[in-house]
Formats: C-alpha cells, sequence, structure tokens
C-alpha cells in the first residue's frame, strides 16, 4: 500500500465492488484503492456520490450477475451496473432471500 490512505478498499482482488472507507466522495471524483490481498494500488473514478462504507463497482456487473465481496458471492444484480456505479438496494439483490 502507498503512504497516501486509501480511499477505498477492496479485500479480494476477484470482488467486483470496492468499498469506501472516507467521507464526501461526490460524483466524477478520481478514487485511489487497496487491494488488500495482492497489496496493490488501483484508481477509479465514480459515478456518483457514494457515502462511507457504501460500495461501488469496479467493473461492469451484468443484470443477473453474481456480485463478489471477500471473494464470496453477496448477492446478483438486477440491473446492468458500469463501472463506478454505487452498488446497493436498488441495484443488487442478497442470494440470502
Amino acid at each position: 500500500m502507498s503512504s497516501t490512505p486509501p480511499d477505498f478498499l477492496v479485500h479480494d482482488e476477484r470482488d467486483a465492488v470496492g468499498v469506501v472507507v472516507v467521507e464526501g466522495i461526490q460524483a466524477g471524483q478520481n478514487l485511489s484503492g487497496w487491494i488488500m490481498d495482492v497489496d496493490k494500488t488501483i484508481n477509479l473514478t465514480v459515478n456518483h456520490a457514494i457515502p462511507l462504507g457504501h460500495k461501488f463497482a469496479l467493473k461492469n456487473i451484468s443484470n443477473g450477475e453474481s456480485v463478489l465481496k471477500y471473494g464470496e458471492n453477496i448477492g446478483h444484480a438486477v440491473a446492468d451496473i458500469a463501472p463506478g456505479d454505487h452498488v446497493h438496494v436498488h441495484n443488487v439483490k442478497t442470494s440470502k432471500w
């Protein structure tokens, strides 16, 4: 990880989402993130304001596709999701119910 604290974390390099770890993220902001399991820094621009603790897409996620976080399936997309889009209840449904 670089000496600058990351704006978001990715737990597993297979993950489709990153988690925002700072407040005040605005649409169009370029973020720096840390992929923890491989100690790699990445950058991505978000398309929406993303609240602290919320997720955003790191890649294209197609409607019906599984969404991975922690390297595990946390749900499936109910709409197409572009890189940088907010990922939340409006576009992902949990696989648990």
